[in-house]
This record gives structure tokens, C-alpha cells and sequence, in this order.
């Protein structure tokens, strides 16, 4: 009688599993996470943009790889120090979301260096970043 049960309950969360993995992924829900991103990353505002990160996250640059909330963190700390809120001119030249992919190619001008062309390319997952690549071309 037992295995009955363990067999029913096998069955049971391999459908569910089958139903998660066959739902549609909402482009609109990726692309509110990366709106959201995007504003919170200008604003120099550090608790806004973790709200885009779980502990699993993984941040890959250039210079480092970041995991998890406290690494990533400390990334947006040094970042923000680099793009000062009331002196760094940001534009946007392009954002694109398919599926759960979110790509930005964007700009920077600060009192320090201007970042000419930098790249980010987001994977979301139930409202959060899951993984992301940063690239930029720093003079």
C-alpha cells in the first residue's frame, strides 16, 4: 500500500513539473524586471536594483564573476562610486526581450571615463535576474 502512495505522489509532482515547464514565459514580465533594472541602475539607488537578484544570482563581467547577493552587492556599490547620480549621463540605445531574455546596449558619459558602448544581457526567471553579462568599452 505504501508503494501505491509513493507512486501516486511520483506521478503527481512529475505532471506538475511537466505543467511548470510547458507555461509561457511573459515577455511582459521580463521586461517589467528589466524596466525596473534599468531605472534603479540610473538612479544609483543599491536596495532597488538588488530587488532584481536572488541569492543564486550570477553577475559575469570582464573582471570578475559575481555570485549571490552579497557578491553582486558589492559590485553595485563599486559600480555606483564609478557613475556618480548627479553627474553621469546615461542613454539607452537598445533593449530587446524575447522569452525570458532581456539585452541592453547602452552608454555612459562621467566625470571620470566615458563608457562608449556597454552590453548586458539578462536571463529572468520568476521576476528576478537570474544570470547576467556585462561588457563595456571604457575610455
Amino acid at each position: 500500500m505504501k508503494s501505491i502512495y509513493l507512486l501516486l505522489f511520483v506521478l503527481l509532482l512529475a505532471c506538475e513539473q511537466k505543467q511548470n515547464a510547458t507555461e509561457p514565459i511573459s515577455e511582459e514580465d521580463t521586461k517589467e524586471v528589466l524596466d525596473h533594472h534599468w531605472v534603479a541602475f540610473k538612479a544609483n539607488d543599491l536596495e532597488e536594483t538588488m530587488k532584481d537578484y536572488t541569492d543564486e544570482s550570477v553577475l559575469i563581467t570582464p573582471e570578475a564573476t559575481y555570485t549571490g547577493l552579497a557578491e553582486i552587492r558589492t559590485n553595485f556599490i563599486n559600480a555606483f562610486k564609478a557613475f556618480p547620480k548627479d553627474s553621469t549621463e546615461f542613454k539607452l540605445d537598445k533593449s530587446v526581450v524575447t522569452k525570458d531574455v532581456g539585452y541592453i546596449l547602452w552608454k555612459a558619459k562621467t566625470p571620470g571615463f566615458n563608457l562608449s558602448y556597454a552590453t548586458d544581457t539578462f536571463f529572468i526567471r520568476d521576476g528576478k535576474i537570474v544570470r547576467q553579462t556585462f561588457a563595456g568599452v571604457f575610455e
